[in-house]
């Protein structure tokens, strides 16, 4: 059977589950991250519940099969028999890797206790963070340990490009895809990330522990 992350880097490659109405349940990577993943007409859920149950809670659902995964009242049921909880549903978004250096000087904050490390730290692993003036890029590793990528810019110096400056620089921190979660709704963030060359390839939701 695919592994979470199997599904994940093959749709970092273009390669999505196929468009056939399914649902595929794979186990969670790790004890803190469960969730649900919509890719086009397929969704993935990775839990440690048991499929069966799932399948079942899914066939309830009162609406088009194709949105049973992201059904409130399904995502509901999933959260309280888990004990987890969610934020928001978020679209997904991966780029590939950039040779070079940054275009711009960043300056990598060690310091284990600075707040926006502790933070990360609480739903990512191997958390890095970088500042510029105004700006502050983190990345870390989030769902089945894909490498995952969040900016945050002072709102003095904002819609001068420096966010999608930043996102476009952390692809040339790295040497492997770069995931980014976006709230549909922030269109200015999705905006920058589209235009540093990240491309939406579905949504997600993060359950996490309570």
């Amino acid at each position: 059977m695919e592994s979470l992350r199997d599904i994940l880097d093959a749709a970092a490659e273009g390669v999505f589950p196929p468009a056939d109405g399914g649902t595929t349940v794979v186990p969670q990577d790790s004890p803190r991250d469960a969730g649900v993943l919509c890719f086009t007409a397929h969704s993935v859920v990775f839990t440690d519940e048991d499929p069966r149950w799932v399948r079942e809670r899914l066939a309830t659902m009162e609406c088009d099969a194709l949105s049973a995964s992201m059904n409130p009242r399904f995502l509901a049921v999933l959260m309280e028999r888990t004990g987890r909880t969610a934020e928001t549903i978020d679209a997904m978004l991966v780029a590939p890797p950039l040779p070079g250096e940054p275009p711009l000087p960043l300056r990598e904050i060690l310091d284990a206790g600075h707040p926006r490390v502790m933070y990360a730290r609480r739903r990512r692993d191997d958390v890095r963070v970088w500042a510029v003036d105004g700006g502050v890029l983190t990345t870390g590793r989030g769902i089945a340990g894909r490498l995952e990528v969040s900016v945050e810019v002072a709102e003095s110096v904002r819609q001068r490009g420096l966010g999608r400056t930043l996102v476009r620089a952390a692809r040339h921190l790295v040497d492997e895809p770069l995931w980014a979660q976006i709230a549909p709704g922030n269109a200015r963030s999705m905006r920058a990330f589209q235009s540093a060359g990240y491309r939406p390839v579905g949504s997600e939701i993060l359950l996490i522990p309570r």
